[in-house]
């Protein structure tokens, strides 16, 4: 029996002026606000934070007070484990000791925060503290004073702030009166 030799793939022909398929590049343009949770969730799991919230809400885990002086690092689990995990502290030289006799309440406080027994041990690290972030401030109320026409009517609203709304329209009523 003969065999006839393989014959060539036919080549694709491309018709003059079509253009090749390109694939869709993913639709629209995306802000950077909803690329930075993805972004940082990548980050803080390389360095061992399941959650970024321990990071950003620190302070309030373990109060204003320690978290001057210490700062999670990073917590490392048992391997495809998601418990009893090791947490890594950098703590203030100077602060270090108190810090130590505090772990158990720091344990407790983290445990807490994430609902199940994430931590089990905590190992310091002595180095800089960056502080936390300050509050914000609000700006002071403004020190110009109501017309006088305007401020007796103002005073017996009840809740502060529509008064402090109705007042600051107030204030810029009368400061265009009187240019």
């Amino acid at each position: 029996m003969e065999r006839d030799p393989p014959s060539k793939p036919a080549k694709a022909t491309v018709k003059a002026g079509a253009r090749r398929y390109e694939r869709p590049r993913g639709g629209q343009a995306r802000s950077i606000s909803e690329l930075m949770p993805e972004i940082g969730r990548t980050a803080f799991r390389r360095f061992g934070f399941i959650q970024s919230s321990v990071v950003t809400r620190w302070a309030e885990i373990v109060g204003p007070r320690h978290a001057r002086v210490c700062s999670p690092e990073s917590i490392r689990f048992p391997p495809g484990e998601k418990n009893d995990g090791i947490l890594q502290l950098v703590v203030v030289p100077a602060h270090a000791p108190i810090i130590q006799h505090v772990i158990p309440e720091i344990i407790e406080r983290v445990n807490r925060f994430f609902g199940y027994s994430a931590v089990a041990k905590v190992k310091l690290r002595q180095g800089e503290v960056k502080p936390p972030a300050a509050p914000e401030r609000k700006a002071p109320p403004s020190l110009k004073p109501v017309p006088v026409e305007l401020g007796d009517s103002l005073r017996d609203i009840g809740d502060p702030e529509l008064r402090a709304v109705l007042e600051s329209l107030a204030r810029s009523l009368g400061s265009k009166e009187g240019e």
